[in-house]
């Protein structure tokens, strides 16, 4: 009879602490994001999953420690991730950074082996202790009464955290961010949870397999190329939200119209580039520009393409280069790490990712000058005789915002009102564009100096991966597009194309999506195609250099079902 007060005692005594373990977890936790919509979103999503614990373990300490543990172990390994990988975490890092590069990124921080031994030792003893002085509910009840009660408790709770997580749903302004604010802003566990349905992919529309084997079937063989080894070494530059001023309608003055826009005796093929995403997503165009697919054809998922699309990439530009005998190097102006880049990357093809650490370059500081710089030390480092190289090129120089500084603090003649009859705001958006793109333009002068005049056979493509969006201002810029590009302005940039093998020609578009650049630039260095490019070229000519946009619809469904199943170029 005396044991009955200490087990109640023991049994309170233990709840008190898993309450206050619990409290102190929702401080570090939901206490920590940045808005309170926020914090009541990821408190509710822990509540949810306090009450699915509660009921399959029918135990109230057990229940709270676990959801502390596990919301306190996310938010935990996203500042990890954040502070050593520079990246958000992401639902899909469960699934792919854990199984590709987990060990790797640990055997840089020997401390967080360290650490990890400490998690797997200390956490099973300390749930253990836990679930020995914790007291079981509902024993009282039968077997069968005590099994549906939890059961069906278990299912309410889950469908409560369900019916958070949808965007229409009692959080749905918490959900209202677009994808840079997901992967970028400091509500980490918030972002985390937002975006598991925002990853997911689906295929796109296909014919049968019967009708795109009729359609395709004289690619399968692939293409010879106009070329003999040794084959032309190949420079891409990524110019960050850069497109080509000249055709907004205030910007008539000499300062708009620069010269890496300009065709001149290099050129092969020029003009309006279709891109996938306005304002940002660099990651998507740099999908697309490497793999021949936009990302948008996979469904909302595809704004995760460094993530959730790139370890399922079968076929690329940088893999059939490789094919070839290429070397191909990437020029990362960020951490490598940044976005999952050094591992979307190498899935891409990439022989090696030469990011700002590496270059020995301040990361997100860099001018295209030091990025091209650093590029051509490259090159001569890792340039042998016959063997081509494939060398692909970010940049970072007009990164937004375009309105932290004053216009004052521009250089001449970017400092004073160049452009009349444009409001305050958009005129200093569109100076420190025209500023930085000054400098873009004489660097890019100086690479092309570089690589073209010079006998080695050389193609040189450079574009815009997206337009800024001077804070939501470029939308309201009058454009001089003709009326069939107009619906598409703000997906607009350019591409350029040149070499400096004499005789070759090729056609230009007036719009070319930027999933057809892979192929263009097989096509402007001569090389052989396999029968991926050998089809996505055909889709180019037959829709004048459109992908999604394309006119006959059919075409791209029978593509897709050719190039998905038959060549299976992605792979679920």
């Amino acid at each position: 009879m005396q044991e009955k007060p200490f087990r109640i005692t023991r049994n309170s005594g233990v709840w008190l602490c898993a309450l206050l373990f619990f409290v102190g977890c929702v401080r570090a936790t939901a206490g920590q994001e940045p808005v309170l919509q926020q914090q009541g979103f990821v408190l509710a999503l822990m509540l949810c999953t306090f009450g699915v614990l509660l009921f399959a373990f029918a135990r109230v300490a057990t229940a709270l420690v676990v959801t502390g543990a596990l919301f306190l172990g996310l938010s935990f390994l996203s500042v990890l991730k954040q502070r050593y990988l520079d990246s958000p975490l992401m639902p899909s890092d469960f699934v792919y950074y854990m199984r590709s590069s987990l060990l790797e990124t640990l055997g840089h921080y020997p401390h967080l082996w360290e650490l990890s031994l400490g998690v797997v030792v200390l956490v099973p003893l300390g749930l253990w202790l836990v679930w020995r002085g914790d007291r079981r509910l509902l024993s009282r009840l039968a077997p069968a009464k005590a099994l549906a009660v939890r059961v069906g408790g278990a299912v309410l709770c889950a469908l409560a955290f369900w019916w958070c997580l949808l965007p229409v749903g009692p959080f749905a302004q918490v959900h209202a961010k677009d994808v840079w604010q997901k992967l970028s802003d400091d509500a980490q566990l918030t972002n985390f949870f937002i975006n598991f349905r925002d990853s997911d992919v689906t295929l796109p529309a296909m014919t049968s397999d019967t009708l795109a084997e009729q359609e395709w079937s004289a690619t399968a063989q692939g293409g010879p190329g106009s070329v003999q080894p040794p084959y032309p070494d190949i420079v891409q530059v990524l110019e960050e939200s850069t497109f080509d001023p000249s055709n907004f309608t205030a910007c008539n003055i000499p300062q708009c119209k620069v010269q890496m826009f300009k065709p001149d005796e290099h050129t092969l093929s020029h003009g309006p580039l279709r891109v996938h995403t306005f304002g940002g997503g660099t990651w998507v165009s740099e999908f697309a520009v490497l793999t021949g697919m936009p990302q948008d054809i996979f469904g909302p998922g595809g704004m995760y393409a460094p993530y959730v699309l790139a370890p399922h990439v079968r076929d690329s530009l940088p893999q059939q280069l490789q094919r070839l005998g290429y070397l191909t190097i990437a020029i990362y102006p960020t951490n490598g790490a940044f976005l999952n880049g050094r591992n979307a990357y190498k899935a891409y093809g990439f022989d090696h990712l030469y990011d700002a650490k590496e270059l020995g370059l301040d990361e997100w500081e860099e001018t295209d000058a030091q990025m091209f710089d650093a590029a051509k030390r490259v090159y001569d480092k890792v340039k042998k005789p016959g063997q081509p190289v494939f060398m692909m090129i970010l940049t970072l120089a007009q990164h937004g915002p375009h309105d932290m500084d004053p216009l004052s603090t521009l250089p001449a003649p970017f400092n004073r009102g160049l452009i009349k009859g444009v409001p305050e705001k958009q005129a200093l958006n569109l100076n420190t564009y025209l500023s930085n793109l000054h400098n873009s333009d004489v660097a890019m002068s100086g690479l092309e100096k570089d690589f073209l005049d010079r006998p080695e056979p050389t193609v040189i493509v450079h574009f815009g991966d997206h337009q800024p969006s001077f804070g939501g201002l470029i939308r309201d810029m009058p454009r001089t597009w003709p009326a069939a590009l107009q619906p598409y302005k703000h997906y607009l940039t350019y591409y350029m194309i040149k070499s400096n093998v004499p005789g070759r020609s090729m056609p230009s578009y007036p719009m070319l999506d930027i999933a057809h650049l892979p192929n263009m630039v097989l096509q402007a260095a001569g090389v052989p195609v396999d029968p991926y490019f050998s089809a996505a070229t055909v889709l180019r000519t037959r829709c004048n250099g459109l992908y999604s946009d394309c006119i006959d619809q059919d075409l791209v469904k029978s593509y897709h079902a050719w190039t998905f199943n038959h060549l299976h170029v992605y792979e679920e």
